[in-house]
């Protein structure tokens, strides 16, 4: 699994513009995002991981700034790690959305630039949540998305979601909200990565993957 890695420079600090979503499924829930990060209208990376996966099930995407985005990770890493511990389970969905959500609003003074989707499974139970940066969190029975393609995300997901959709549908329908967010929003692009956490646990899907479903009718 892929770690956090500290900032090579202080510009990427501000890297920020994205598109990120998730939906809840009939049998678990489905995660997404690009991998552009932008420094104004100066595309500084194309290979952003804006998906993270905590545990086998729970996963976090972000938005907003790159290094406050990294130490969020860390400290929820570490929270769930200390959580297994005492517990023998990893961290809820909802209990890892409650602790982030205090984590920011004891910061909001100096807040964490970053917008926040948490996502996985209580047992059978497929959750989803967003977090603001000052640590405003909703519960979403249905979608989310987040960052600056979000408002098209959005208007695509709106459309596409149903009640009983299941993980490998949502799947096909955030890869291609994500398509379209890319063709519309210039701070959203280059690839995308897309997961799905059911009960057997979390599974990443690679581009080859995501681009036999984009061709898919």
């Amino acid at each position: 699994m892929e770690e956090p890695t500290a900032n090579a420079f202080d510009y990427k600090k501000f890297m920020k513009g994205t598109t990120t979503i998730g939906i809840v499924c009939a049998d678990g829930v489905v995660v997404g995002g690009d991998t552009r990060a932008t420094m104004d209208t100066f595309i500084a990376s194309p290979e952003a991981r804006k998906v993270w996966r905590i545990d086998e099930n729970l996963a976090l995407t972000i938005a907003g700034a790159v290094g406050d985005a990294q130490e969020i990770i860390r400290i929820l890493k570490a929270q769930n790690e200390l959580y297994k511990m005492n517990e023998e389970k990893p961290l809820s969905p909802k209990s890892a959305t409650s602790l982030l959500s205090i984590i920011l609003q004891e910061n909001k003074m100096m807040p964490y630039y970053v917008g926040l989707i948490v996502a996985g499974m209580d047992g059978d139970e497929p959750q989803l949540f967003s977090l603001d940066a000052i640590g405003g969190m909703s519960e979403e029975s249905k979608f989310t998305s987040v960052g600056s393609g979000s408002l098209t995300a959005l208007g695509y997901l709106e459309d596409m979601y149903r009640k009983g959709i299941t993980t490998k549908e949502a799947v096909k329908g955030v890869a291609r909200a994500l398509s379209i967010a890319m063709r519309r929003d210039a701070a959203t692009g280059d690839s995308m990565i897309i997961a799905a956490i059911t009960k057997s646990g979390y599974t990443e899907y690679s581009s080859k993957d995501l681009e036999k479903l984009l061709t898919q009718k």
